[in-house]
């Protein structure tokens, strides 16, 4: 379930190329939206601006409840307009923690009235995601989840996994896992590597993601349930995935902007922006993610927006707390450092931004067609910007871009039949 606010609709006319790969559209038109729908489609001269399905973003922290401090429902749903998303889902490591329909409801509730894009909450699979015992799963998905995980913390108990992934055939909503064997990464801070040993900073092993990766694709095939896999970082998940795709589990992947365009380099600055869990990998991991995204096995490019306050990154590297933003940069970092160098194509990108995620969770899909709800975004590519902290909607300034100057811009986005950004 999708809860946004019902405000009022506006007619209004985009045009511009309009790119929309999983329908096979590459025209200049004019789009035309009435009463929040797709009224009329019609050819047009050529323009600077570059139409597409909207965004969505399977993997957000809001921080909603416990921590308005960082973020709230309504400041991180305008960033995610402002980033060029009609749809996210959020994360239910809050305080407390999301695993009651009571809590659920309650944020349900909350969003309908503050959320600026549709936005869906995920319950957590285990009570407290503590890993001792599975939440009521039937309960919070009549209440409204969208899928459970207990990303922040991984499930570690076997036994514990494959209960929750026979209780999800209840529900029919997917688990969307972290997958961390914390007796390896305990103490990592940074991927084990040279730059770790060099700097004297506690390693994580990629062993400590693919392992558990292993674990719960072997768990999701004999139970013969899909899953879905949270920021993916490791050349050893990406070929967990692929042999597990290929028995014919039926298991989706995701990965992060900056998993795609950094590598562990970038923590020689010891910036604490550039600590995230998992961490930033070896540039033969980075290769092994692109290659995975071009190919398909990586279908969804997920923010893992993860706000904090200021004075929590403000600190030594390994003293600060793992996660950065990403709502409000994702597609200008991808257009700047993989489109327009010609890594990976402007299509594939606009496709596991949009139709990716949707899919794998059951969204409805953004879709340009005469009669489909309008969920679009209109990008200028030629744009230049600079990441700045005062340039933010987001409570949170914790990016691994700031001072970095950009190109590809988001100009307006329409979610959900409505215009809620534009520049």
């Amino acid at each position: 379930m999708l809860a946004a606010w019902n405000g009022r609709n506006d007619s209004l006319t985009l045009e511009g190329r309009v790119l929309a790969p999983a329908q096979g559209i590459d025209e200049h038109l004019r789009i035309t939206v009435t009463d929040g729908v797709i009224s009329a489609i019609e050819p047009t001269a050529a323009s600077a601006l570059v139409i597409a399905p909207a965004f969505v973003d399977p993997h957000v922290h809001l921080r909603v409840p416990g921590r308005e401090d960082e973020e709230t429902i309504r400041s991180g749903t305008e960033a995610a307009a402002a980033g060029g998303y009609c749809a996210i889902l959020a994360m239910p490591n809050t305080e407390p923690v999301v695993d009651s329909a009571s809590v659920l409801g309650a944020l349900v509730e909350q969003a309908r009235e503050e959320a600026v894009v549709p936005t869906g909450f995920m319950a957590a699979i285990s009570k407290g995601q503590l890993g001792d015992e599975l939440t009521e799963m039937a309960e919070l998905a009549a209440t409204g989840a969208a899928a459970f995980t207990d990303d922040g913390r991984p499930v570690v108990s076997a036994g514990l996994m494959r209960r929750a992934l026979q209780y999800s055939a209840v529900t029919e909503l997917r688990l969307a896992l972290h997958c961390e064997e914390p007796s390896l990464s305990r103490g990592g801070h940074a991927h084990e590597g040279t730059v770790a040993a060099e700097l004297g900073i506690g390693p994580y092993p990629s062993t400590a993601e693919s392992v558990m990766v292993e674990r719960d694709l072997s768990l999701a095939g004999a139970e013969g349930r899909p899953l879905h896999l949270m920021h993916l970082s490791a050349s050893e998940s990406v070929a967990a995935l692929d042999h597990a795709l290929a028995s014919g589990v039926r298991a989706t992947g995701e990965v992060t902007p900056h998993h795609l365009v950094l590598t562990d380099e970038a923590v020689r600055s010891l910036d604490p922006n550039t600590k995230m869990n998992p961490p930033l990998r070896s540039g033969e991991d980075r290769e092994t993610l692109r290659d995975a995204l071009r190919r398909g096995p990586i279908s969804c490019i997920a923010t893992d927006h993860a706000p904090h306050a200021r004075h929590e990154k403000d600190v030594p590297f390994e003293e600060a707390p793992f996660g950065v933003t990403g709502l409000e940069t994702s597609f200008a970092a991808l257009y700047t450092h993989l489109v327009a160098p010609g890594i990976v194509s402007l299509e594939t990108i606009l496709e596991r931004m949009s139709t990716g995620p949707a899919r794998a969770f059951d969204l409805v899909e953004p879709r340009i067609e005469v009669g489909a709800r309008a969920n679009l975004v209109a990008l200028d590519l030629d744009a230049e910007w600079t990441v700045a902290e005062d340039g933010f909607r987001s409570l949170s300034a914790n990016s691994w871009l700031l001072g970095e100057t950009l190109r590809g811009r988001v100009v307006k986005t329409v979610a959900d039949g409505r215009l809620v950004f534009a520049a």
